[in-house]
């Protein structure tokens, strides 16, 4: 019985299944590529929506990481020889629009608003990790080493945020909203 590795060592061995692979990459790093673009849009909309300074200031940190994350997609592109290019993702527009919904559906300067946005953003947070970490395995199957590393930096990023956010809603945020 092959191993696992071995399976692996076959299929690379195959150009048609490396160019599908490589086809893959590129169309999941156009996705997020997107999404990154989508989300600096919302995230300002976010910001403002947000009731405590510390939720402001979270989503005002994220922006400018945001900012940032999309240039270093765009060196993962010039990384691999292509053009920095989107394709629609469907799934960020969907969670952007769900997370507007949520601040029409909740009262303006309430915690339960600041709570809403947190599980909004958080769902963002948790797409975004699952597309990096993707992505960044992608990359070393691939043998796009400095792809892996620009998409890593990315995940940790992500990490990070997603870790704040729970912070910020179990240290106050949804204990206050459920007294208001």
């Amino acid at each position: 019985m092959a191993s696992f590795q071995d399976s692996v060592k076959n299929f690379f061995s195959n150009s048609d299944n490396v160019e599908s692979m490589r086809e893959l990459f590129l169309h999941e790093l156009r996705d997020i590529y997107y999404a990154e673009n989508k989300l600096v849009m919302a995230l300002g909309r976010m910001a403002e929506a947000a009731t405590t300074d510390e939720l402001k200031m979270a989503f005002q940190t994220h922006l400018q990481e945001t900012r940032n994350q999309s240039s270093r997609l765009e060196q993962v592109f010039r990384s691999v020889g292509e053009d920095a290019e989107e394709v629609t993702c469907e799934a960020m527009d969907g969670l952007v629009e769900e997370g507007e919904e949520m601040v029409d559906e909740t009262a303006p300067n309430s915690l339960t608003r600041d709570a809403g946005l947190i599980i909004s953003a958080q769902k963002v947070e948790h797409y975004e990790i699952a597309a990096y970490g993707s992505l960044r395995t992608l990359a070393r199957m691939l043998g796009y080493q400095e792809a892996a590393r620009l998409l890593e930096q990315s995940l940790e990023e992500e990490k990070k945020t997603d870790a704040l956010l729970t912070d910020l809603a179990e240290s106050f945020v949804n204990q206050r909203a459920m007294a208001e």
